[in-house]
């Protein structure tokens, strides 16, 4: 098996080709803004790098989000053409499960909580709890301002870069679990597609994109 790996929904950029009992070669660059220019390149680097061509994947990961529309909709179609080029599935992982559980290996507490920016000054986040070596929703994925998350979710240590652009509401940033790190994204997607868990491909918007066509914008 050689995972494909990759994630968009975050200020991230990244890339992970894995295959079995052979650590993970990663491509990540962080640029909120490039994700189209760059998600390409990654790809071509980190096939390189591992001594692989796009024929020896068997599977595509890609991070469904959720995340802003622009970012997170490059990952998705990137994923999904290169499934259908390649003859291999595709899986998805939301993206916030990817943080949770990259979380977990940096404190011993039993519940974080993954808070990411989505722009017009609000946080998608979600609550999880410790289940052996897994991070367990507690919660569905959400949206809103960081201050308006209950007070009690507010001050569990927190993952993403939720913390770093509302300290005065996320108090509990557990340092250095920024962005996805697509390893731990390819170790998900490998551990579900051998307990034969559905990864359905569905992006994870949560709300209408910032920009819309004219027809979309009068049917608001």
């Amino acid at each position: 098996m050689l995972i494909l790996a990759l994630d968009t929904a975050t200020s991230a950029i990244a890339v992970a080709v894995a295959r079995d009992d052979v650590a993970p070669v990663v491509a990540v660059e962080v640029d909120p803004r490039a994700h189209t220019e760059r998600l390409a390149p990654l790809v071509a680097r980190a096939l390189g790098e591992a001594g692989a061509t796009p024929a020896d994947v068997t599977d595509v990961v890609v991070g469904t989000g959720p995340g802003p529309f622009t970012g997170l909709r490059v990952g998705m179609v990137t994923a999904v053409t290169t499934g259908l080029a390649l003859g291999v599935p595709v899986h998805g992982v939301c993206t916030l499960d990817v943080l949770a559980e990259q979380g977990l290996g940096a404190t011993d507490a039993d519940e974080l909580l993954v808070a990411t920016d989505a722009r017009r000054r609000e946080v998608y986040w979600a609550r999880y709890a410790r289940d052996g070596d897994t991070a367990r929703p507690v919660t569905e994925p959400a949206v809103g301002p960081a201050g308006d998350l209950p007070d009690e979710v507010r001050a569990l240590p927190t993952v993403g870069r939720g913390p770093l652009l509302y300290p005065d509401a996320l108090t509990a940033p557990l340092d250095g679990v920024l962005d996805t790190d697509p390893a731990v994204l390819a170790r998900i997607g490998a551990r579900r597609l051998a307990a034969g868990t559905p990864m359905p491909v569905e992006p994870l918007y949560l709300r209408r994109p910032d920009a819309l066509t004219t027809a979309e914008r009068d049917l608001r």
